[in-house]
């Protein structure tokens, strides 16, 4: 009997019964740390089970955050690891985001789960084979790779692939082209392979997750009424509360009418099942926003909502991450005749306005300049804009440059202001800029450079300093320009005052507009994969890298602005000491505006 029941092989589980059953929360990677229970957001148990049936041979996960994917994830390779061993690849958008994972997800997973104690060899113990990327286990192994790495997708074949966040995964990995289709191949001997493919979507028509779920069968989470026990898809739409009061939210049944709160809600969630909207095709396809979430409630996503609508960049970031879904541009230009229209007069920095950022776009023979008025809720007011001509090669032009970056602006309420911060374009005359921004140690100048792919933060110190000599090492900001022009080309489309809206003055000329909306998005194929990327529209569009750079360095100042705001009263003046400033041997042709004190707005 004792023999038998040491070669007796182990239970036949579905995933969702194996974590039930086995699987420990740790403490450091969950808020509910101890025993799972998929009862708890009972969505879940479909997806992970997907997994173990046989004619589904992909599982795609469409979802917000707050649905518990990452836990899920775990749940999928430690029921792998003890439960069916086969060789898996984890894929995860970087190397760095692979190895955070291997430490901070599956080292705990390991370490307190009972049921997958000594499945995996310390790597500390002698000939274990195992590192922080790669662990063995008997019957298999587990490797963990980042979609930016080549090497990690060309290696051994694989029975179980897991992509993480397959939207934040580059184009190509190398020059090897989409990586998710380059892991994919890695299967093909497999009979019975498996892949789960997740992610929070992004942009419409350039989201593989959204691609991956439209070829599949198309399952939505259906729900129970409480009232009228009519099921249905939980949508935002649906979401009701009074005027101004958010924290009231609840839910409108589709059927009846009916409203019911978060208890009803997540009680409901319980009795739900998954409902396949199209044919299956061996791909099992699941969508689900955060309102399935039992970590959120309506008040919550209310508040969010009413704060995230402000602006199209946060709206945006809200119908990707709370929604699920993708993001739908509203239009591939700007009307210029629309931006001529509803210029306004003003003098110097009007009210509402805070502080002032500059961009500087360096050219061959000239600098262009603009002086960024900004507010509360980032909305902007263009308070000037022009050239400094000059050979940039010869030191009289930086010195002129210099001198404009000095220049005051008066206040609408008397206080006179200076450019708190510049921005300066590396991309030309790169060791020229670098030695004007260490000379100028303590001015807030940054010297930045353009990066173009998607998903790139807006603004990034760059890793080391820049420069030849150590002696003129500065630091270097990148700067997402995809995700920055997105940004500048919503707000452009703002059309009323208020958070993020761009006012122009009665000076900016028909020239001016036609830069500032200098280039267009277009969808292009890379290697069967759409890319989105910025391309010209004109041959010169000085006034919309100037608006770049200025938005960039308002996000590494990243000021206070209630604390700045208080400092603005009506006819107060902060004096500051003069700068040392060597007077300027050439005249710089800009607009003549009113002197004053020396003043800052800080």
């Amino acid at each position: 009997m004792e023999v038998r029941q040491m070669v007796k092989p182990p239970p036949r589980l579905t995933v969702s019964q194996w974590a039930d059953s086995y699987r420990k929360l740790s403490p450091e990677s969950s808020a509910e740390p101890g025993a799972w229970k998929t009862s708890r957001a009972e969505y879940q148990r479909g997806i992970m089970d997907a997994l173990g049936s046989p004619d589904v041979t992909t599982v795609v996960f469409m979802k917000s955050a707050q649905v518990g994917a990452t836990e899920l994830l775990n749940n999928v390779v430690g029921y792998y690891i003890a439960q069916d061993p086969a060789p898996i690849l984890l894929l995860q958008p970087t190397l760095e985001m692979a190895q955070a994972w291997s430490k901070d997800r599956l080292a705990p997973m390991l370490r307190d789960s009972p049921a997958l104690h000594g499945a995996v060899k310390d790597p500390k113990a002698k000939n274990s084979g195992n590192t922080m990327l790669h662990k063995s286990f008997a019957g298999g192994h587990i490797t963990m790779a980042g979609a930016n790495s080549p090497a990690g997708l060309a290696s051994r074949p694989i029975r179980v692939l897991l992509g993480d966040e397959v939207d934040r995964y580059p184009v190509s990995a190398g020059s090897e082209g989409d990586p998710v289709n380059l892991a994919r191949k890695r299967t093909t001997t497999f009979w019975n392979r498996k892949i789960l493919l997740t992610s929070t979507p992004t942009v419409k028509g350039a989201s593989r997750i959204e691609m991956e779920f439209e070829e599949s069968d198309k399952r939505y989470y259906f729900v129970p009424c409480p009232h009228c026990d009519e099921y249905q898809r939980l949508k935002w739409e649906n979401v009701q509360w009074p005027k101004n009061e958010p924290m009231k939210a609840q839910y409108c049944c589709d059927k009846c009418g009916c409203l019911f709160s978060d208890v009803a809600r997540i009680a409901a969630i319980r009795k739900g099942h998954w409902k396949a909207t199209g044919p299956f095709n061996g791909r099992a396809g699941f969508h689900i926003n955060e309102l399935y979430s039992p970590w959120s409630s309506m008040a919550d996503m209310a508040v969010n909502f009413l704060e995230a609508k402000k602006s199209p960049e946060t709206l945006k970031t809200f119908i990707n991450t709370s929604l699920g879904e993708t993001w739908e541009e509203p239009g591939e230009s700007v009307d210029t005749t629309g931006l001529l229209g509803r210029r306004e007069q003003y003098d110097d920095v009007p009210e509402g306005a805070i502080v002032l950022t500059a961009g500087v776009d360096v050219q061959a023979n000239y600098f262009a300049i603009e002086v960024v008025a900004w507010g509360q809720d980032e909305q902007s007011w263009n308070v000037d804009y022009f050239n400094v001509p000059g050979d940039t090669s010869k030191a009289e032009a930086w010195q002129d440059l210099d001198d404009a970056l000095l220049r005051k602006y008066t206040h609408a309420g008397g206080t006179e202001m200076h450019i708190a911060a510049t921005g300066i374009d590396s991309g030309f005359r790169t060791q020229l800029v670098y030695d004007f921004v260490k000379s100028k140690t303590g001015r807030r100048l940054y010297a930045l450079k353009g990066v173009s792919g998607a998903g790139r933060p807006v603004v990034q110190l760059s890793r080391g300093k820049a420069g030849n000599k150590q002696r003129r090492a500065v630091d270097l900001y990148t700067i997402g320009v995809d995700d920055a022009k997105g940004i500048v080309f919503a707000r452009l489309k703002v059309s009323d005052p208020g958070p993020g809206y761009c006012h122009f003055p009665t000076s900016r000329d028909e020239e001016y507009f036609d830069q500032l909306t200098g280039e267009k998005i277009v969808t292009r194929f890379v290697k069967g994969f759409p890319k989105r990327e910025w391309v010209k529209t004109r041959a010169r569009n000085e006034a919309l890298d100037c608006r770049v750079m200025s938005y960039a360095t308002l996000k590494i100042l990243n000021p206070v602005w209630s604390a700045i705001a208080g400092r603005m009263s009506p006819k107060k003046e902060v004096v500051e000491e003069e700068p040392q400033v060597r007077p300027s041997t050439r005249k710089v042709q800009r607009p003549k505006r009113k002197r004053g004190n020396f003043v800052t707005s800080w």
